[in-house]
């Protein structure tokens, strides 16, 4: 989806930032949903010599209800068992989501890469409650009435999930499409007046439990995981690796309130171990940059995607 869509942020070669009031606003994906609109794209994408392998996140203006417990989420909830049914005629096989109502956020910029590369970072936690008609920091509703989004336990939050997975991961195993849920970005334990429901590594696995099967899957986030207070990355790949679709590779230094992401190369992850752990537990799913360093030139944030990918396949290939 287009997190800039009649947003503020100025410069969308980027990642999203955000300032609070939504990234932009949802809705505009519905089209790319249509299984002829994924055909013709995964049909350049292989005439390219590629493979299309995951579709990561539903449009807000799509599941605003199941996240919220609105009226709407039994409608939206048929929605996205059509979306799923789609992604698996068109032979996608993985959709990841990070099912959270605050999404990402807290963020900050600065220099905080190798020889002062913008990066993002976090110094603290966000504590502005959510306006009503926005969830996962895109508006789904501009003409919403005034106020916030009731505050709820985490308890809730997980009863919400239940019925997500519930209900969409029949729908998944008969289309042959695995879900892939994201840990929590940033991980902490309440973030704009929302509970979160994985900020630390074994929480992941109550995730399993609900639905256990081999398409409840997760969407590994490496620099997510470091920057969790408790457990160790290693130990983390190890204990999940026979159940990942995907992995984000970003690397940070420091730890929730107060990170900062850096190149692929210089942070507190030492990449080549997670490689070497992969190998060893014979993972054969995807590996793809997450976030990068913006580097100064003419398309920053494409040079530095092109430098963490090329690193990594370095790495694939002599570890």
């Amino acid at each position: 989806m287009d997190y800039f869509n009649k947003g503020s942020q100025k410069d969308i070669n980027n990642q999203p930032i955000g300032n609070g009031q939504g990234w932009g606003i949802a809705g505009q994906s519905a089209r790319f949903w249509e299984l002829d609109s994924m055909l013709r794209l995964k049909k350049e994408i292989n005439a390219a010599g590629l493979e299309w392998e995951a579709i990561e996140n539903f449009d807000p203006a799509d599941w605003h209800d199941i996240l919220l417990d609105g009226p709407k989420k039994k409608k939206q909830i048929e929605i996205l068992k059509q979306h799923i049914r789609n992604v698996g005629k068109a032979g996608i096989r993985v959709i990841g989501y990070n099912f959270s109502l605050a999404g990402v956020c807290s963020r900050v910029t600065g220099p905080f890469a190798r020889g002062s590369a913008v990066s993002v970072g976090m110094d603290g936690v966000d504590h502005r409650p959510i306006p009503n008609g926005m969830v996962w920091n895109m508006i789904y509703d501009a003409a919403a009435d005034d106020g916030f989004i009731p505050a709820i336990s985490h308890e809730e939050l997980w009863q919400r999930l239940e019925y997500f997975l519930g209900e969409l991961l029949p729908v998944a195993e008969e289309a042959g499409v695995k879900l892939a849920a994201h840990p929590d970005d940033p991980p902490v334990p309440v973030v704009r007046n929302t509970p979160r429901l994985v900020y630390q590594p074994y929480m992941y696995q109550r995730l399993l439990d609900i639905y256990p099967g081999k398409y409840n899957t997760l969407e590994f986030c490496l620099g997510s995981l470091s920057e969790m207070t408790e457990g160790d990355i290693y130990e983390a790949t190890r204990q999940y690796a026979d159940h990942i679709s995907y992995i984000h590779f970003r690397n940070v230094i420091g730890k929730v309130p107060a990170y900062k992401e850096v190149f692929i190369d210089e942070g507190d992850i030492n990449i080549i171990e997670i490689i070497r752990i992969l190998k060893e537990k014979q993972f054969n799913g995807v590996l793809i940059p997450d976030h990068t360093p913006q580097m100064s030139c003419e398309g920053s944030w494409y040079a530095g995607m092109a430098y963490a990918l090329g690193y990594m396949k370095a790495l694939i290939q002599t570890s």
